[in-house]
């Protein structure tokens, strides 16, 4: 297993994380390992961004993330700290993986087992289980290739792609081109490339927009697998907030940065809120950087936070790296309508994962990227962690939530968010045969409003900043800023991106960029 290069020690250093989203948890952690006084700041009363727990009457939903993919991630994370996953928690692979339902009637499990997939892709068109071996073959050099050299070193200049390294790791990756493009390739039928694009959701694109590079994610679905973590995701985060208490890191919820001062060796973190240490490792006081009165010195400072807001609410506008123009220019990963239900009985019909689609879905990506406007027609994403987990349901009951990716920015008043519940509760009982409307015991919504307001999320994305042709690799914003010396960005606006084994990876790139800048000074030569 490959193991993340030792961090320069910054020992003596205090730094301030602000957020405990998947980035900012392991940014502290690493930076703790490196020998920082870290001190978490987190705005709402538990940690994890929007992967967050909601609990009530005896369920438990992750209400955001609810898919471990990329096991070795979180294998190379632990082993950093000479510790396994399961020093914390507890996985089963799932099986099937997912299941697909579409609008026709026509369905398909994909299994743990790659031969039977290939099975099943020759059933639809001849030739297609070759091909799909193949496909894989390819997505399998993508991954290796571009996760070891391409998502693990962070190359945040032009600079850093002519080196002639680069170039020979890059030769024969499908680098160039639309995802659409590269599928197409290898299979004509309409349903095999909706297969081999849904990931395509984790990454806030459609097949058009998403470079073909991120064919890798296949690698991802068919070989490394899904799996589902004892408790759901909220486990792992549990997981990640221990192993940051073993090493030292203070966790303060309940604290909503409103402004940054200073710089290197001097910053000043206004916050709002009566701050509390219910996350402080066993025994330790409060740290005497962080005041009552709400506010936090340190000599570092890494943001969590969304991107946009941190350098739109956080800075004055000199200390800014990018104009409000800017912001409004980039393309955001879609928003999403949630549906968390609490429902009494079996729902036979649906997998741990299923995925809902229309044959034709176009249409869906056109409503988020192109022409705004809550999908007619939508492809949507159900979850029922209680098919493999007992303990997130009363007995007798099932977990289930509904997800429909739609367009950020989009007004989703009181009346509207009815009406769609209506329509997506009618697609359910149509297209899967489970009729939920008289079972519901218990329910909530989630969506653009709750992800601008919880989250401070640019146009209530419910991911970040899309992986466009335009938004990857050294086209997101960097790890430093070029503004103000001592600040420091981890999150999905970053390299590498979107999605939870992402967002750990940039707490790792953000540290090593950190320390690398920083290791070796005192807190009086960089006051």
């Amino acid at each position: 297993m490959d193991v993340s290069p030792e961090l320069p020690t910054i020992e003596g250093r205090s730094v301030a994380v602000i957020g405990g989203g998947i980035g900012g948890l392991s940014s502290a952690c690493y930076l703790a390992g490196a020998g920082a006084d870290v001190t978490l700041l987190e705005r709402n009363e538990q940690l994890g961004g929007r992967a967050s727990v909601l609990e009530r009457d005896g369920f438990r939903f992750d209400m955001g993330p609810s898919w471990y993919l990329m096991p070795d991630v979180f294998e190379r994370f632990f082993s950093h700290f000479d510790r396994e996953p399961s020093d914390y928690y507890t996985l089963s692979r799932l099986d099937p993986h997912y299941r697909i339902m579409w609008k026709d009637g026509d369905s398909m499990d994909l299994s743990p087992n790659v031969a039977e997939n290939i099975e099943k892709f020759e059933a639809y068109e001849d030739g297609a289980g070759d091909a799909l071996e193949e496909y894989l073959e390819k997505s399998t050099l993508n991954y290796e290739v571009g996760m070891e050299h391409f998502v693990y070193e962070d190359r945040p200049r032009l600079r850093d792609y002519l080196d002639p390294d680069v170039g020979r790791q890059a030769r024969g990756l499908s680098m160039l081109g639309s995802m659409q493009d590269h599928v197409e390739n290898y299979f004509d039928h309409p349903k095999l490339q909706q297969v081999m694009q849904y990931t395509l959701v984790f990454l806030g694109g459609s097949p058009n927009n998403t470079p073909a590079l991120y064919n890798l994610m296949s690698h991802v679905d068919f070989n490394l697998g899904v799996y589902y973590p004892d408790g759901g995701l909220g486990a792992v985060i549990d997981g990640l907030v221990d192993l940051g208490s073993e090493l030292g890191v203070e966790y303060r919820t309940g604290a909503d940065v409103t402004t940054i001062h200073g710089q290197r060796g001097g910053f000043k973190l206004d916050y709002d809120g009566a701050s509390r240490s219910d996350y402080a490792p066993s025994g330790r006081h409060a740290d005497h950087r962080v005041d009552g009165a709400g506010y936090a010195l340190a000599d570092l400072v890494v943001s969590d936070a969304d991107y946009a807001y941190t350098e739109q609410e956080l800075l004055p506008p000199e200390k800014r790296q990018y104009d409000p123009d800017y912001w409004a220019s980039r393309t955001y990963a879609p928003s999403a309508f949630l549906l968390y239900m609490g429902v009494e009985g079996d729902v036979p019909n649906l997998a741990h994962h299923t995925l809902v689609l229309p044959t034709e879905w176009e249409e869906h990506f056109e409503q988020i990227f192109d022409r705004p406007a809550w999908p007619d027609d939508p492809a949507y994403y159900l979850c029922v962690p209680s098919k493999t987990d007992e303990t997130v349901a009363p007995e007798g009951h099932s977990n289930l939530f509904a997800l429909v990716p739609i367009a950020p920015g989009l007004e989703d008043d009181e009346a509207t968010r009815a009406a769609y519940r209506e329509s997506v509760l009618d697609d359910i009982a149509a297209n899967t045969g489970t009729d939920l409307r008289d079972r519901i015991v218990l329910e909530e919504t989630f969506s653009v409003s709750e992800f601008g307001e919880r989250y401070n999320s640019m146009q209530g994305s419910a991911l970040g900043l899309a992986h466009t042709l335009r938004q990857t690799a050294l086209l997101r914003p960097p790890h430093t800023s070029e503004a103000v010396p001592g600040l420091y960005f981890t999150g999905s606006y970053t390299t590498p991106g979107i999605g939870v084994p992402m967002c750990l990876i940039s707490g790792q790139l953000t540290a090593e960029a950190l320390t690398e800048r920083e290791g070796g000074r005192t807190p009086e030569k960089s006051r």
